[in-house]
């Protein structure tokens, strides 16, 4: 059975994980992030070779942030890692003597659901990642899609709320800016001034310290401003995959990130609210479900770069010879 590794390529962390077809892991490491590419090449190189001392692999699946030529193994634009065409496949490969290829993280993350996750056997796929920030990709056809420059499917700056809060990416109102993890901590935050009796104070002390984790207990607890933070949310992604199940009529919608360990608590809302926001021919039409990979997405996403090119290389981008 073929075998891979798979590298989870953070600003903090790199994570590395032999992963075979069936998704079993046979060797993990974290280590920390050095700064440059250079360095970072080096390291994953470093990674590599430990790795063959020991396992046949097939080659090297790397996810990072950032705008990704996943043909050409280039890094356009990275902020996270302040990179900017970088040919880091390249740089990995000269180093190790391993074929490497690589793969914005977000779209990793739904790669990795198909092949291992709760998206396995489905030809149509919507993830989303909710983090500091909300990433996602899109499967159509069970092949990924990713636009004529290879960076569509950011998903998570679609508009759900005009005039709305101010993004990171320079818009306003868009998906990440109401409903990421930092999102919810700042609407929180911001509005303890109406809702001074809330919980979350009492559970932290320090309002600062208020993050979503924070917001999901006290939801549980029946907190009100907590309550209105996570309906307001959770309206908001409803708006978001209304507008995802008309664009691509997906099977099935896959939450992951941090944010999911909470997904129990807001998924129901979703459900409850995205019909109000499509055409009635969708409804019904598609599950809205948690990662089953959570701690390991990131380096299962990053394996399934590899067996994904294995699967589809050297064919045109409609699937054929």
């Amino acid at each position: 059975m073929l075998k891979v590794l798979g590298v989870d390529l953070g600003g903090t962390y790199i994570k590395a994980a032999v992963v075979d077809e069936k998704g079993d892991i046979f060797w993990k490491k974290t280590v920390e992030t050095p700064v440059g590419y250079e360095a970072v090449a080096e390291t994953i190189a470093q990674l590599a070779l430990e790795v063959i001392e020991k396992h046949e692999i097939a080659g090297v699946g790397i996810g990072t942030p950032g705008s990704i030529d996943h043909e050409k193994g280039v890094v356009r634009y990275s902020p996270n890692l302040k990179w900017r065409d970088v040919p880091f496949a390249d740089l990995v490969t000269k180093k190790s003597g391993c074929k490497t290829y690589i793969e914005n993280d977000a779209n990793a993350f739904v790669l990795g659901e198909k092949w291992f996750g709760a998206a396995r056997g489905c030809e149509h796929v919507v993830a989303l990642t909710f983090g500091t920030g909300i990433g996602g990709g899109v499967i159509s056809h069970g092949r990924l899609i990713t636009g004529h420059m290879g960076i569509g499917a950011e998903l998570g700056h679609i508009i759900v709320e005009p005039y709305g809060p101010l993004c990171g990416c320079g818009s306003r109102g868009c998906l990440e800016s109401i409903a990421s993890a930092s999102a919810v901590a700042r609407l929180a935050r911001q509005w303890l001034v109406k809702y001074p009796g809330s919980i979350m104070l009492k559970m932290v002390e320090d309002e600062e310290r208020i993050d979503a984790r924070v917001v999901f207990e006290a939801y549980k607890k029946g907190d009100l401003l907590a309550t209105i933070v996570v309906e307001y949310v959770s309206d908001a992604i409803a708006r978001a995959v209304g507008a995802y199940v008309q664009f691509f009529n997906p099977e099935v919608i896959v939450f992951g990130g941090g944010m999911a360990k909470s997904a129990d608590m807001f998924i129901p809302l979703v459900e409850r609210r995205a019909p109000l926001y499509m055409m009635p021919s969708f409804i019904g039409t598609y599950r809205i479900v948690k990662s089953e990979l959570l701690e390991d997405a990131g380096i299962k996403g990053a394996a399934s770069i590899v067996f994904e090119n294995l699967k589809y290389g050297g064919r045109g981008k409609d699937g054929t010879e």
